[in-house]
C-alpha cells in the first residue's frame, strides 16, 4: 500500500502533459479498432463513410492534443475543432469525437487569458461547419444544429463551474492559512508574555529587595539564591515553548514540551512568596481525568493574576482558590491592593485580554474587577472533562 501511495505521488508530481499523454494515446488508439468505426459523435447525420489516410489525421488532430490540454488549453481546443471539422464532413464518426466534450471541459476550467474570444471564434466557425453539413445532404435542420450547440456550450459551462469552484476553494484554504497563522502568532504571543512576564517581574521583584539587604547577608544570599532559582525556571519554561516550535515537536525526533497545569500550582505560588508576597493557596476538590486544556488555562489565569499582584500591588495579601468540579474548574485570586485592569498604566493590556479569550474559547466565564471592599479579583470559570 505505502509503494502504491508513493508511486501515485511521483506520478501526480510529473508535468501535466506526461500525465495526460496515455488519455490522448489511449482514445487515439481505441478510435482506430475496427469494432469502434462509425461510433462516435455525429452531427449532421450524414452516411458513415469508411476509414481512409484522412480518417487517421482526423482522429490524431481530435485525440493527440489532449495531451496540452492543461499546458496550452487553447491550442488543444483549436486542433481538436478542426480534428471533429474533418471527422464530420467527411462522415467517419470516428469514437475519437468524444474528445472535444474533454477539450471543451478542459479549456473552461485551464484557460487563463482570451476565454471570451474564444467562446465568439469557436461559435462563429460552427455556422461554415453546419452550413457545410447542410448542404452535403445533413437531415439535421436548424434545430438539430442548434441543439447541438446548446449542448456544446453546456460542456463548456462545466468547466467553468470547475474553474470558479476550484478559485473559490484557493481562496478559501488562502483565507484558513491566514487565520491560522494569525491565530498561531497570538497563541505564541500569550505563551511568551505568560512565561517571560511572571518570571521576570518575580526577578526584577526580587532584585529590588536585595538592594536593602547588604546589612543581612543571610537574606540577602536567600533572595539571591531566588533569582537564580527562577531565573533557570524561565529558561527552562523558554526552552518549552521553543520546543513547541520547533518542526519535529511530536513527531518523535524533538524534546516534548511538558504543558504547565494546576498541579505546578504550589511551585508557582512558593516562587511568588519567595518574591516577596505572601499568597494563601486553597485547593477543593480533585482534578478531572483528563482535564486537559481547561488545567492549562486554570495555571495561566492563577499565573497572570500573581504577576500582577506582584507589579502592582507588591506586599499585599494575596489568596488563590482553585476548586475542581466533575465538569469545570472555578478559579479566583484576589488580593488587598489596587490589582491591575488589562489597560493599567505600565502594562501591554496582552495579559487579561489574552486569559479572557482564552477562557471564552473553551466556553467559560472570566472577569477581572475591582472588589466593593477594596482591593482587586480575578475570576474564571473553565468547562473540563469531555468539553476539554
Amino acid at each position: 500500500m505505502n509503494d502504491l501511495r508513493r508511486l501515485a505521488g511521483l506520478w501526480r508530481r510529473r508535468d501535466p502533459t506526461v500525465q495526460d499523454l496515455p488519455l490522448a494515446v489511449g482514445l487515439a488508439a481505441v478510435s482506430l479498432l475496427p469494432p469502434f468505426y462509425g461510433h462516435g459523435t455525429e452531427v449532421g447525420d450524414l452516411p458513415v463513410r469508411p476509414f481512409d489516410a484522412l480518417a487517421v489525421v482526423a482522429v490524431a488532430l481530435e485525440c493527440l492534443p489532449l495531451a496540452v490540454r492543461r499546458r496550452w488549453p487553447a491550442a488543444s481546443l483549436v486542433l481538436v475543432v478542426a480534428g471533429f471539422a474533418l471527422d464530420q464532413l467527411r462522415a467517419y464518426h470516428t469514437f475519437g469525437g468524444s474528445a472535444l466534450a474533454l477539450a471543451l471541459v478542459s479549456a473552461g476550467l485551464h484557460l487563463e487569458r482570451h476565454r471570451r474570444a474564444t467562446v465568439v471564434l469557436l461559435s462563429a466557425a460552427y455556422v461554415p461547419l453546419a452550413v457545410a453539413l447542410d448542404r452535403l445532404g445533413s437531415s439535421e435542420g436548424l434545430e438539430g444544429f442548434v441543439t447541438f450547440y446548446l449542448a456544446v456550450v453546456a460542456v463548456w459551462c462545466i468547466g467553468v463551474r470547475l474553474r470558479s469552484a476550484r478559485a473559490a476553494e484557493a481562496e478559501r484554504r488562502r483565507r484558513v492559512a491566514e487565520e491560522s497563522r494569525a491565530a498561531e502568532r497570538s497563541r505564541i504571543a500569550r505563551e511568551l508574555h505568560d512565561v517571560v512576564t511572571h518570571h521576570v517581574t518575580a526577578m526584577v521583584v526580587q532584585a529590588e529587595a536585595a538592594r536593602y539587604l547588604t546589612a543581612a547577608p543571610d537574606r540577602l544570599d536567600e533572595t539571591l539564591s531566588a533569582v537564580t532559582d527562577t531565573g533557570r525556571r524561565a529558561i527552562t519554561d523558554l526552552r518549552h515553548l521553543l520546543d513547541l516550535l520547533n518542526p519535529d515537536h511530536g513527531t518523535g525526533h524533538g524534546t516534548d514540551a511538558r504543558t504547565p497545569s494546576v498541579t505546578d500550582l504550589r511551585t508557582l505560588v512558593e516562587q511568588t512568596r519567595r518574591a516577596g508576597q505572601p499568597v494563601e493557596l486553597t485547593e477543593d476538590g480533585e482534578p478531572a481525568e483528563p482535564a486537559g486544556s481547561a488545567e492549562f488555562v486554570a495555571y495561566r489565569v492563577v499565573q497572570e493574576a500573581l504577576t500582577n499582584a506582584l507589579k502592582y500591588a507588591h506586599g499585599s495579601r494575596t489568596s488563590v482558590r482553585v476548586r475542581h468540579r466533575e465538569k469545570e474548574i472555578t478559579v479566583e485570586v484576589g488580593n488587598d491592593g489596587p490589582g491591575s485592569r488589562s489597560g493599567s498604566p505600565g502594562g501591554s493590556g496582552r495579559g487579561l485580554a489574552g486569559l479572557r479569550e482564552r477562557v471564552e474559547a473553551l466556553g467559560g466565564e472570566f472577569a477581572a474587577e475591582e472588589r466593593p471592599d477594596g482591593g482587586f479579583a480575578v475570576r474564571a470559570r473553565i468547562p473540563s472533562g469531555s468539553r476539554s
